[in-house]
């Protein structure tokens, strides 16, 4: 049985061919899965509930789902469960990669603000990956996310916010990890 994945992007992210998201997207079709990367409404002035729509109409459509979240996705997937929202419970794994912090420094993005996370619950298993350098998340997705969920960070040297800009276009252990949750995450 083939799996159905969801690839969720973030914040002024038009779906550009050189991201890792696009070029996974790519491969998990190719595999013949079930693939959606939808282009989330105005990404460069994006609204919180604008976006949980979205999801939502994504989450429940029929099977069961892989969620690979990126950069804002990672803030309003977390939204998400806190509210729980229709469709979670079909979601076997997720991945939120390079989770951000400081959504209330940009005022296009200042209404996402990350929900409480201490008491949070994720749906299981819930893997979170981040560069050491990441600008977006000073404080280190480790302290800021991994803490207060109860979720080890597999924090990657020097990759940034992993982008294009920080070499992130192929990313084979992203793939691995998408066939295989067991896979670790490593650098590109």
């Amino acid at each position: 049985m083939t799996s159905s994945f969801l690839i969720l992007h973030g914040w002024q992210n038009h779906r550009p061919e050189g991201h890792w998201q696009h070029w996974l997207a790519g491969r998990l079709t190719a595999l013949g899965h079930d693939v959606a990367y939808p282009q989330l409404p105005d990404p460069d002035t994006p609204e919180l509930a604008v976006w949980l729509g979205e999801f939502e109409r994504h989450l429940t459509t029929p099977g069961r789902k892989l969620v690979v979240a990126h950069s804002l996705a990672t803030v309003t997937w977390l939204h998400a469960v806190s509210r729980d929202l229709p469709g979670l419970d079909t979601v076997e794994r997720v991945l939120l990669a390079a989770p951000v912090t400081t959504a209330a420094d940009f005022p296009e993005i200042a209404g996402f603000a990350l929900p409480p996370l201490t008491g949070l619950t994720p749906p299981s298993p819930t893997r979170i990956v981040a560069g050491d350098d990441d600008p977006y998340c000073p404080e280190g997705a480790q302290r800021a996310y991994g803490d207060p969920l109860g979720i080890t960070a597999e924090v990657l040297p020097g990759a940034g916010h992993l982008t294009p800009d920080d070499g992130y276009g192929p990313w084979p252990s992203v793939l691995d990890w998408c066939l295989d949750g067991e896979v670790k995450l490593t650098a590109r």
